[in-house]
């Protein structure tokens, strides 16, 4: 038997401990995020509908780059994993759901601001998952649509109508202005919704930054970026409306396969996922 005050190191078990330092840049990446979030709801404040989509893009952008800087220079922290939940809340939580209230939502009234709280709810309660379920959940996927594309579903739906030239309480040629505040509504509910299914969506975190690659790879990546610059808007929320669908054909898939469908490697007893792994 070991004695009860043995450390861990002599029974053999490697523990990594989470450094309580505070490390200037990662925390300004997630700070430029914040304030892409910020930005986007006082521009949608201003009636910028379209200034408020750059917003939160650039925050998804600014937001995928804090977590591999701190990886890269080895400067992860206790601190910064807060502060990036705390970011994500208000840029890809609060920031799209009021900004979509403010655009169409609040002309269905109850049925407006419900939508809007669920997707807040949602998009709080994936963080909150995601945070807790950081260790046991296999690091090729997300458990559940991520945050950052969740915002881009929405922002990309108003920033593709708002270039279109619609306007709150305006229609379009093709739209009459309640059929947007419908599409509106659903898209919000799909969002928020998706975020909080076990639906498998795949992370992008297998593919390593400091390896080499082919030559075409370095082609198709500026091919990619020239295709983005055609029109932003259609590419951007073409590509993740696709992403928005890609993890319920991976679950439908493994479903068909008799696979399993969660993500969930491990169980654990907070919170009990056992009865994922199905």
């Amino acid at each position: 038997m070991h004695d009860g005050n043995e450390s861990a190191e002599e029974q053999g078990v490697v523990v990594r401990k989470r450094r309580k330092g505070i490390y200037i840049l990662p925390n300004l990446f997630t700070l430029a995020a914040l304030f892409g979030g910020f930005y986007a709801i006082v521009m949608a404040m201003n009636g910028r509908f379209d200034m408020a989509a750059v917003g939160v893009f650039c925050a998804m952008v600014l937001d995928s780059l804090d977590g591999r800087v701190a990886r890269m220079t080895n400067t992860q922290s206790a601190f910064g994993e807060q502060m990036d939940s705390l970011s994500d809340m208000v840029s890809f939580g609060a920031a799209p759901a009021l900004i979509a209230y403010m655009w169409a939502l609040q002309g269905l009234g109850r049925w407006g601001w419900i939508a809007a709280f669920v997707y807040c709810a949602c998009a709080a309660l994936r963080l909150a998952r995601f945070n807790v379920n950081t260790g046991v959940v296999d690091k090729r996927y997300f458990q559940g649509l991520p945050s950052p594309a969740a915002a881009a579903l929405v922002m990309g739906f108003i920033w593709l109508l708002t270039e279109a030239g619609v306007r709150p309480g305006q229609g379009s040629v093709a739209l009459s202005w309640t059929q947007v505040t419908w599409l509106t509504f659903g898209f919000t509910l799909y969002a928020g919704l998706t975020m909080v299914t076990n639906v498998p969506f795949y992370s992008f975190k297998d593919l390593h930054m400091k390896r080499s690659v082919p030559f075409a790879a370095i082609v198709l990546i500026a091919l990619g970026i020239a295709i983005v610059n055609i029109h932003p808007p259609t590419v951007l929320f073409g590509v993740f409306v696709l992403y928005g669908l890609s993890g319920y054909v991976v679950y439908a898939w493994r479903k068909a396969k008799g696979q399993h469908t969660s993500v969930i490697s491990t169980s654990t007893d907070e919170p009990d996922e056992r009865g994922l792994h199905k």
